[in-house]
């Protein structure tokens, strides 16, 4: 019972895992460039969360979508204002913008009173709640962030496989110049894909408060985040959530049957494997490039 309650318990990290895994290859596949900066926009994400309970009072219930759309329209802006004016120069340069992007936001938010350096909680309807299953106990947090990634999940692959935008968005991923040609706004779809990552981050910053708090730090954790995008592979959305339950569950493990310190490096050393044995990721496309 143990083993199992470690498993549940990596399953919901690994979700928060493949949430911002999902940012980054929602991201890619729209601009091909890296957002360094997205564990940064699940910290931001976290704080509005945490100034809709605490400062404007609204229910836990209301303050999730009001922190998604808040961070929504801060990702659409911030595309429109600082990724898309360099677009077009390489990779690069717009790999170096997120990564000081993300220092700058740090900075900023240990200015603004009430945020700071200090650590806050979000308190939640299910704080402290467990489920029973004869020895299981299961934490009410656990399951509600496995809860709330399945239907994200869902939504988002309705969005992508139904609407027109979503379609357009899958044509402007895979070839830019030839969406614009058939009349696609490609670049009013980047601003769209970057106000999608930010919500997805967002949520993800709102679910995993209970469980480590919120403070300017926790951006961090989107260094692991990056290792759940390789090992699913770089361009599949699918992908990201199983490598980020991956990363999950052998982190977890890593940190109950293994020597202490190794459940910090698990991640890199799941990335090391699966780069020696699939290069592409679990679900990644094999791409030739003739010469």
């Amino acid at each position: 019972m143990q083993a199992l309650q470690v498993i549940i318990s990596g399953i919901s990290q690994g979700c928060i895992y493949g949430l911002i895994a999902l940012g980054f290859v929602l991201i890619y596949k729209a601009t091909e460039t890296v957002n360094f900066a997205q564990g940064e926009l699940m910290m931001l994400g976290a704080f509005l969360g945490l100034t809709a309970t605490a400062v404007l009072g609204l229910p836990y219930w209301a303050a999730v979508p009001a922190a998604l759309l808040a961070m929504a329209a801060f990702g659409f802006v911030l595309e429109r204002a600082v990724i898309n004016p360099i677009l077009g120069q390489p990779a690069f340069a717009i790999v170096m913008v997120t990564i000081g992007f993300g220092f700058v936001a740090r900075g900023l938010v240990t200015m603004i009173p009430g945020w700071g350096t200090d650590t806050h909680t979000i308190e939640t309807p299910f704080r402290g709640e467990v489920l029973r299953a004869g020895t299981l106990v299961i934490a009410a947090e656990h399951l509600a962030i496995i809860a709330a990634t399945v239907v994200l999940s869902a939504l988002l692959y309705a969005f992508f496989r139904y609407s027109r935008v979503g379609v357009a968005m899958q044509a402007a991923s895979q070839n830019q110049l030839a969406a614009y040609c058939m009349g696609i706004p490609v670049r009013r779809l980047n601003g769209l894909i970057w106000a999608i990552s930010a919500a997805v981050a967002a949520l993800a910053g709102v679910l995993l408060a209970p469980l480590t708090f919120v403070h300017v730090n926790m951006g961090f954790i989107g260094l692991k985040a990056f290792p759940a995008a390789v090992v699913g592979g770089f361009g599949s959305l699918p992908g990201a959530l199983v490598g980020g339950i991956v990363i999950g569950v052998v982190e977890a493990l890593a940190g109950v049957y293994l020597p202490e310190g190794f459940k910090d490096v698990a991640a890199y050393v799941v990335v090391l494997v699966m780069l020696a044995v699939k290069p592409n990721g679990l679900f990644g496309e094999t791409m030739r490039k003739k010469v």
